[in-house]
C-alpha cells in the first residue's frame, strides 16, 4: 500500500471533492461515523487528537455511514451541523458512504483488505472503526469501535 491509497476521489459533506495532496504525507486517521450511535461520543476525543496533532500532520478523516442500525440518516447538511454543534468538529468529513458490500467506497475496500480485522474477514462490525496510515500510506492498525480515540496518541505520536 502506498500513495494510491487516496487515488481514488473522496467527496466531502459538501459534495465537493476532497484534495488528495492534503492527505498525501500525513498521518490520516480514518473513521467511520454515525449521529446517533452509542459510540458518537467519540467525536470529542477526534476533534481533541485533531486539535493536537494537527499542525504536525494528523489529517482526521470521517465518513459518515448509515449501514448500522441506520444510525446517521440525515442530510449532509444535518450530519455537519450535529458534529459541530453539538463536538465541536473542524476535521474533514466525507460524504456518507457504505463501507460493506458491493457499493463499499474504494478507499474502504482498500483499508479492509490492509487490515481485514476480526477473524480476517474483512467487513466493518460497526460505526466508529478507526485505520490508521502513516506518511508513506501505509494502513499501519485497525482499531475497533469500542477503542477510544485517546487511546492512540502514543501510536500517532510515534507516526508524526
Amino acid at each position: 500500500m502506498s500513495h494510491d491509497l487516496f487515488d481514488q476521489q473522496i467527496n466531502g459533506l459538501n459534495g465537493n471533492p476532497i484534495d488528495p495532496t492534503a492527505l498525501r504525507g500525513k498521518v490520516v486517521l480514518v473513521v467511520n461515523t454515525a449521529s446517533k450511535c452509542g459510540f458518537t461520543p467519540q467525536f470529542a476525543e477526534l476533534q481533541a487528537l485533531y486539535a493536537r496533532y494537527s499542525e504536525r500532520g494528523l489529517v482526521v478523516l470521517g465518513f459518515p455511514c448509515n449501514q448500522f442500525g441506520s444510525q446517521d440518516p440525515g442530510s449532509p447538511q444535518d450530519i455537519g451541523a450535529f458534529c459541530r454543534k453539538n463536538y465541536g468538529v473542524d476535521f474533514p468529513m466525507a460524504e456518507r458512504v457504505e463501507v460493506n458490500g458491493a457499493h463499499a467506497h474504494p478507499l474502504w475496500r482498500k483499508l479492509k483488505r490492509a487490515r481485514p480485522g476480526l477473524l480476517g474477514l474483512g467487513r466493518i462490525h460497526w460505526n466508529f472503526t478507526k485505520f490508521l496510515i502513516d506518511r508513506q500510506g501505509r494502513v499501519v492498525a485497525r482499531f475497533a469501535p469500542m477503542t477510544r480515540p485517546e487511546k492512540l496518541a502514543a501510536r500517532i505520536e510515534t507516526l508524526l
